[in-house]
């Protein structure tokens, strides 16, 4: 039995099922071959080592991160910070009750 899996493009934004990772957003960074892509988050996986993962083991999102897709395109690499600014607005628009701000303290304690 093959599973269809969508079709992975430079940019996407997609969530780990399987593996350690799993529950945490990623972007593709690099397409290895029909199963393999290249994920980093900018975070726990830069850019310069981007984790190895099967395209059966991420679930597409169907968000972009165009100012990386652009970034890769334009000059092969994209910075670890440009990689967190946008995981960290799609986590925002995804989950708007509980985006932190700055300074915040959000369990009560200090």
């Amino acid at each position: 039995m093959t599973v269809q899996v969508p079709e992975p493009i430079l940019g996407q934004i997609v969530e780990v099922i399987k593996g350690r990772e799993t529950g945490q957003y990623a972007i593709i960074v690099g397409l290895l071959n029909e199963r393999f892509v290249l994920l980093a988050d900018g975070d726990k996986r830069k850019f310069d080592q981007p984790k190895r993962k099967n395209l059966q083991h991420i679930r597409f999102t169907g968000e972009m991160a165009m100012e990386v897709f652009e970034s890769i395109q334009e000059t092969g690499r994209v910075t670890n910070s440009k990689l967190r600014f946008c995981l960290n607005r799609f986590e925002s628009q995804q989950n708007p009750d509980h985006a932190s701000v700055k300074g915040e303290c959000t369990n009560g304690e200090r």
